[in-house]
């Protein structure tokens, strides 16, 4: 028995020695592992908390800053549009305020002429038409405001130096709203001149010719406005630069002030139908037309009658134009006043209104 124990047990011996051997060997020849771990990347969940707060304080501190933001920008809007109405209400007193004086002034001249009868108005001109009968002569006054210089034209019969036409047909022709017959002229030959220096679209028609005896010249600049007298030589009325412009006699207010009249145009004829055209002091224009049956001196109006209507109704400056027979005023499509020839007198030069 203990022969075969000691047999068994050496076997097994035999057979776990290898094992036991390298059991042994592993155990003393491996150093232990060492497991390193950062604490600084590690973040224990009391700090996560802490920064989701301050986060979170961030968050609310930036939601009130734009809410604050977006009342600030509130604020100036409202402000901005009241400063805009504001100024707006300022810009349109301002301009009620700067074209008062003038819509003063108008009622003032225009309380003087009465009640138009009719009226033209558009972007361009506004035309007033008043009734004139102050007892010795009767006729029509047209008050013209030019809103645009080129609402008023000079026009040559049929556009042929020595021809001539009725204003009713230059009126037709050009397709004015308006029309009055302009300067003298003189006959020649079975054709018709107009007297003197004569201006069309800013080009002497025939030249320069100074003023002589009572002659003078009137037109408008290329700004809309009347100018006219006596002028010695070219340049003088090259400085006002005409754009239109006729010649007759004589001039009856200057600056304001009557002139004198030439004693041979106080009875050649003392009265006869009359074309009177004159400027108040904001540039619009006056026209007086005068009705008269025939041209013997025994109807119509005296010169020193409109010259003194004239300067009564605050008159700047104002000339007389061809009367007679070729006085004639033409709106909307009518003779208006009552030619003493009958019917309308064909002359070289007529001034047109425009709408």
């Amino acid at each position: 028995m203990n022969l075969e124990m000691k047999q068994i047990n050496r076997f097994f011996l035999l057979a776990t020695a290898p094992f036991l051997g390298l059991f042994l060997f592993l155990l003393f020849s491996f150093k232990p592992v060492h497991v390193e771990v950062d604490t600084a990347a590690y973040v224990p969940d009391v700090t996560l908390k802490d920064r989701t707060a301050i986060l979170k304080q961030d968050l609310d501190k930036a939601d009130q800053s734009v809410k604050v933001t977006i009342s600030s920008i509130r604020k100036t809007s409202a402000l901005y549009k009241q400063t805009t109405t504001t100024m707006n209400s300022i810009v349109t007193n301002a301009k009620t305020q700067a074209v008062r004086p003038e819509y003063l002034y108008n009622r003032r001249i225009t309380a003087k002429l009465g009640v138009p009868f009719e009226r033209v108005e558009s972007d361009r001109i506004r035309i007033e038409l008043y009734k004139v009968n102050p007892g010795v002569y009767k006729g029509y006054a047209m008050k013209v405001k030019l809103k645009d210089p080129a609402a008023m034209q000079m026009t040559l019969g049929r556009d042929n130096i020595g021809s001539s036409e009725t204003t009713m047909q230059a009126v037709s022709r050009h397709g004015a709203v308006a029309g009055i017959n302009a300067g003298g002229f003189a006959d020649n030959g079975g054709k018709r001149y107009p007297l003197s220096t004569t201006v069309m679209n800013g080009e002497y028609l025939t030249g320069f010719e100074s003023s002589f005896k009572d002659l003078f010249f009137v037109g408008m600049d290329n700004s809309g406005k009347l100018i006219g007298g006596k002028f010695s030589n070219k340049t003088e009325l090259d400085n006002l630069k005409p754009k239109f412009g006729a010649t007759f006699v004589p001039v009856l207010l200057k600056n304001g002030q009557p002139m004198p009249i030439p004693e041979k145009w106080q009875v050649s004829p003392k009265r006869a139908p009359r074309t009177v055209i004159g400027n108040y002091k904001d540039d619009q224009l006056l026209i007086i037309v005068v009705d008269g049956y025939s041209e013997s001196g025994s109807s119509g109006a005296t010169l020193q009658e409109l010259q003194n209507k004239m300067y009564g109704l605050g008159i700047k400056d104002a000339y007389n134009l061809d009367g007679g027979g070729s006085s004639s005023l033409i709106v909307n499509g009518r003779v208006v006043n009552n030619p003493s020839d009958g019917s309308l007198r064909p002359v070289p030069t007529h001034f047109l209104f425009y709408k």
